[in-house]
C-alpha cells in the first residue's frame, strides 16, 4: 500500500481492509513506518520505537491498525514512560497500563511513544528531553500540548489515530492545533490503572486524538469501563457510543461565550472560528444563543487550576526523584519553578481549591438546566510560535539562582508567576473546565486561519453527555467535512 491510499483511510477504514484480507497488518506497519521516516526528523512527534511485528490472527475492532502511544502515563511493558523528562528517559515500564492493554487487545499494533512536554505541564510540547516537536501544519509553531506529539504524528499522516490524555486540555488543545478531532471523556469513564486509581483528583482522562469523528467513537468503545483496581464504576450509554456517528442529536440549544477573564479579547481567528460555527449550527436548526457572561467564574476556575497543578506537578518531581535518585539538575527550569510554587502552597490551600471544584460544577450544573451544550473556541489564539514562551534571559538567571538557593519559592511574590499564568493559560483559557468540572468537552477542527492553520472550536457537555456530543460532532462532520484536509509537511 502507498501513502497516498493509506492516507485517505481512517482507523476504522484500515481495520476493514485487513480484515476483508485487502492489506495486511505487516504492509500497513511498513507504510507507517515509511512515512515516520520520512516526515518524524521534520517534526520531531515520535520520541521512542517499540519493536513490532504482527502477528497472524489479531482480533479486535481495530486489528491491524498501527498506532502511537503517548510518553506519559501510557506505559509499555519493557520501555521507558520518561514523561517528557530527562530523570526518567531509561526507566522501563514494569506492566502495561490498562489502557495500553485494551489498544493491544483491540488489535492495536503498537510502535512508538510520542513526544511530551515534562510531566504533561505545559499547552506545548518544547522538552529538553527530546526537543520541540513541530505542527505539520506550519513547523514554525507548536502543536500544542501535552499530546503533543501524538497530534503531530496523526496530522502528518503517520497514523490515523494516536494516544493522548488530557489533565488540562492536553487532548483539545493538540487537536485544535493541528485540525483534528479530540475528545476528553467525563471523570472517570476511561482507566488510568493500574499504576494509578485516578490522577489530579479526577481531572485527568486518557483518550486519543484522530482525523474522523468515527474513530474517536469507536475508539471510546475500545477504552472505557471499569478496571478492578479502579476508584469508580462508571455508567456506560445503553448503544455503543460509534452507534451514536449519524444518530440525530434532536434540536440543540447552545449557549455560546467567545470572551474570557484570562483573555477578554481573543484572536480574530479566533472569533471567526466561532462564527462559522454558529452559522453552520444554525442552518442546522440548532438555537444558539451567545451569553452575556461566562456561566461559572473563569478567573477564579483558572487560578483553582494553577494552583493544584503547580502542587501536583511538586509531587511528581518528588517521585521521580525518589524513582531514580536525580538531582534538580535533571529537570526543567519551568518544572523546578512550579514545583516550588506547589511546595510554598499550604495543605489547607490545596484543599480549598480542590473543594471549590463543587462550586464550579454546581455553577455549570445550572447552565446546563437551560442549555444542552456550551461552545466556546479551544483556543483564544493560533499555535503560537515554538520558543514563544520562553522566560526573559533575565529572569532566566534570576530563578536559577533562586532554584539554586532554594529559595524558589519567593517567586510567589513577584511578576513571574502572574507572567506564567498569562502566557500559559492566555491562549488556551477554555479547556480547564471541563478537567475540574469532570463534564466531557470535544474540540473539533471547524476553522483555518488565512495562514493555512488549523484552530478548532470546543464543545463542553454535561455529566455523561459523550453521546450527544458524538452526535453532534458528526453532524458538523459532515456540513464542514475536514478529514481530506492534509498538512503540507
Amino acid at each position: 500500500m502507498d501513502f497516498d491510499e493509506y492516507r485517505s483511510y481512517d482507523a476504522t477504514g484500515l481495520a476493514k481492509l485487513v480484515a476483508d484480507k485487502q492489506v495486511s497488518a505487516a504492509q500497513l506497519l511498513a507504510t507507517a513506518r515509511a512515512r515516520a521516516a520520512a516526515v518524524n526528523p521534520k517534526i520531531n512527534a515520535i520520541v521512542r520505537d517499540i519493536p513490532a511485528e504482527p502477528a497472524d490472527g489479531l482480533t479486535g475492532p481495530f486489528a491491524g491498525v498501527p498506532f502511537l502511544i503517548k510518553d506519559l502515563a501510557q506505559d509499555y511493558k519493557g520501555q521507558p514512560t520518561s514523561a517528557g523528562s530527562r530523570a526518567l528517559k531509561s526507566l522501563p515500564a514494569t506492566e502495561h497500563a490498562t489502557i495500553v492493554q485494551r489498544w493491544l487487545d483491540a488489535g492495536l499494533v503498537i510502535f512508538g511513544k510520542t513526544n511530551t512536554p515534562e510531566f504533561g505541564s505545559k499547552g506545548i510540547t518544547e522538552p529538553v528531553a527530546w526537543g520541540p516537536a513541530r505542527n505539520p501544519w506550519d513547523v514554525t509553531r507548536t502543536p500544542g500540548g501535552s499530546s503533543g506529539g501524538s497530534a503531530a504524528a496523526v496530522a502528518a499522516g503517520i497514523v490515523p489515530c494516536a494516544g493522548a490524555n488530557d489533565g488540562g486540555g492536553s487532548i483539545r488543545i493538540p487537536a485544535a492545533c493541528c485540525g483534528l478531532v479530540g475528545l476528553k471523556a467525563g471523570r472517570g469513564l476511561t482507566p488510568l490503572g493500574p499504576a494509578t486509581g485516578e490522577s489530579m483528583h479526577g481531572a485527568a482522562v486518557q483518550g486519543v486524538v484522530s482525523r474522523t469523528v468515527r474513530d474517536t467513537a469507536a475508539m471510546l468503545d475500545v477504552i472505557s469501563g471499569a478496571e478492578p483496581w479502579g476508584p469508580f464504576v462508571p455508567g456506560l450509554p445503553a448503544e455503543p457510543f460509534a452507534s451514536c456517528v449519524g444518530a440525530d442529536p434532536g434540536k440543540l440549544r447552545i449557549g455560546v461565550r467567545v470572551p474570557s477573564a484570562i483573555n477578554p479579547a481573543p484572536h480574530a481567528e479566533a472569533v471567526k472560528a466561532v462564527e462559522a460555527t454558529v452559522k453552520a449550527l444554525s442552518e442546522l436548526g440548532h438555537h444558539v444563543e451567545e451569553l452575556p457572561q461566562a456561566p461559572f467564574d473563569d478567573a477564579a476556575l483558572a487560578r483553582d487550576f494553577l494552583l493544584t497543578w503547580f502542587v501536583y506537578t511538586a509531587w511528581e518531581l518528588a517521585e521521580a526523584k525518589r524513582l531514580t535518585s536525580a538531582g534538580d539538575e535533571s529537570f526543567e527550569r519551568d518544572t523546578l519553578i512550579m514545583a516550588a510554587l506547589g511546595r510554598a502552597t499550604s495543605s489547607v490551600d490545596y484543599v480549598d481549591a480542590v473543594q471549590r471544584r463543587h462550586e464550579h460544577t454546581r455553577r455549570l450544573t445550572t447552565f446546563f438546566e437551560s442549555y444542552d451544550l456550551l461552545l466556546t473556541p479551544t483556543l483564544a489564539t493560533p499555535p503560537p510560535t515554538i520558543g514563544e514562551f520562553e522566560l526573559p534571559v533575565a529572569v532566566q538567571r534570576a530563578s536559577d539562582a533562586l532554584i539554586k538557593t532554594r529559595t524558589a519559592s519567593l517567586l510567589r511574590y513577584t511578576k513571574v508567576v502572574d507572567d506564567m499564568v498569562d502566557k500559559n493559560l492566555g491562549w488556551v483559557p477554555y479547556t480547564q473546565l471541563a478537567n475540574l468540572t469532570g463534564r466531557p468537552a470535544i474540540s473539533l477542527p471547524l476553522h483555518w486561519t488565512a495562514d493555512g492553520v488549523p484552530l478548532g472550536v470546543q464543545f463542553v457537555g454535561p455529566l455523561a453527555g459523550e453521546s450527544l456530543l458524538i452526535k453532534l460532532a458528526a453532524q458538523l462532520e459532515q456540513r464542514l467535512p475536514w478529514a481530506d484536509r492534509f498538512a503540507p509537511v
